[in-house]
Order: structure tokens, then sequence, then C-alpha cells
């Protein structure tokens, strides 16, 4: 007997590589997503410029990166509530604690998200033709709104969403996790302690269903490799100095370096244990 609904994952048209070039861009979703890729070796760049929570903000921050173009980029949507100046009437990406008054809050239409998502894939596409694009709503739910006031934000996102799916096929895919947390695990004791963002459990549930719809064989291969090195390079020993721990070390790095010659895209810096 099952009891719990399985959210179904579509296999994407494409696979992630090893050590693969990804911009992770969206809300703090993305920041806890986007470290898991980094610890595991892919060359992904996290948030440059902060968390970016609104359609708008993530396309700001497509606009400023110049950075090695990825080869996948990740687009974590938090809300379609943006703050805008009034005396420039531009959207701002943070307050920086500036008084209130000098903003007035708008929510953008599923259209308007829709259209600042699409000129991010625009501009990632003008610097590389093969870039894929996983967009996905964040879990966390915002109570400022007021509980109903957040699902009708996630329910804009989420339409906007299936809209840019449908405006770039084979280029823009649609990942769940708004769904996984929702409908698959259902339960408070997959959040942390605000009861708003899900848990570290769940979310190496999140990254294990990603993996298994998005990672190449090739990829899962070298993440097994490399996941032994990883724990032995995060050992903290009793004594550090002692023989028996520089031996180790040494024979931990040694591995290592023999894995960054067997996948080139490795990065790798033996100097600073590579993590």
């Amino acid at each position: 007997m099952e009891f719990r609904t399985i959210v179904s994952v579509e296999r994407p048209q494409f696979s992630i590589r090893p050590c693969e070039r990804m911009l992770f861009v969206g809300s703090c979703f993305a920041d806890s997503m986007g470290r898991r890729f980094v610890e595991d070796k892919f060359r992904a760049v996290v948030n440059p410029f902060g968390v970016m929570y609104n359609p708008a903000s993530v396309l700001h921050t497509v606009e400023r990166y110049e950075g090695e173009p990825p080869a996948v980029a990740v687009f974590t949507l938090g809300t379609n509530h943006v703050y805008i100046l009034k005396e420039t009437g531009e959207i701002v990406d943070n307050c920086r604690k500036r008084p209130q008054r000098l903003f007035r809050e708008e929510q953008l239409t599923v259209d308007e998200c829709c259209d600042y998502l699409s000129r991010a894939v625009d501009i990632l596409l003008s610097r590389n033709a093969g870039v894929h694009v996983v967009v996905t709503v964040s879990p966390i739910r915002y109570a400022k709104y007021g509980f109903h006031g957040s699902a009708l934000s996630k329910a804009v996102l989420l339409l906007a969403a299936e809209k840019l799916v449908g405006r770039y096929p084979g280029v823009v895919e649609y990942f769940p996790a708004y769904e996984i947390v929702n409908d698959e695990l259902r339960d408070y004791r997959f959040y942390a302690e605000d009861m708003l963002h899900p848990s570290q459990q769940a979310v190496s549930y999140i990254w294990e269903r990603f993996s298994a719809a998005y990672f190449s064989d090739d990829t899962r291969k070298f993440l097994e490799e490399w996941r032994p090195i990883k724990e032995a390079l995060g050992h903290r020993p009793f004594n550090p100095d002692s023989q028996e721990y520089k031996d180790f070390l040494a024979a931990t790095m040694h591995k290592a370096g023999l894995l960054a010659e067997k996948y080139p895209d490795m990065e790798w810096d033996g100097a600073n244990c590579g993590t």
C-alpha cells in the first residue's frame, strides 16, 4: 500500500554532464540547491548578485552577469511581488534598508513574469545557442502576504513558468520542486523550524529527484567516485598534526588529482583541498 502521492518528473530533452558549467538565479531555494552543485564540483555560479525573488530581478542578474556562459541555467522563482522605487519607476532587487515610503509594491501579471523571463532566456541564448534553462517555483511560502496571498503569488509563477516552457520548446524545462514539497512530502517534518522553508532533508530529497531526471550516466558515475573523496576532505581529525592524518590527507589529495585527470572539466586546486 502506498501512503503518499509521488510527483512525476518528466525526463528532459538534455542531460547534465559531469562538472557542467551552470548558473543558478533566484530565491534562497536556489542558494540551497546551488550550493549542493558547487559541493559536487559542478562549475556552478549561484546568485552572483544576491538572492533574486521575482522574475524581473532574475532578468537583472542575467543582464549583469559577465562570467562564462552557462550550459545550463536554473531559475527559481519565489514571488511575483516587486518593489518599485517611486523616484525612478524602476524595479529594485534589494531595498537596501531604505525607508519603505520610497517604494511601492506591485504584483506582476502572468504575462509580465513570462516576458521578463523570456528576455533572460534570450540573453542566455545570445551568449550560448546551446544553453538549456530549467525553471522551477520555490516551495518556500511567504507568510507576510498571508497564506492565501502566498498561494496566489505561486499560482501566477506556475502559470508563467508553463507559458515560458511553451514559448521555448527544447530549451526551457520545468522542474516541479514546488509540487514535490507540497504534494509529495506534504508534512511539517520536512520543514525547518520556521515552518516555511524546506528542511535540509527536503532539499536533499529534491536534489535526488532532480539528479535522477537530469544527470547523465557519466555524471552519476563521477559523483560515485567523488563522494568518498568529498567525505574524506570534510573529515575533521582529532589531531590534525599527526602523521597518520597527514598521510590520510595526502592519499585523499592524490585520489582527487587522479579524478581531475579523468574528468578534465573538474576544477581542482590541491592547495586548498578543492573544497
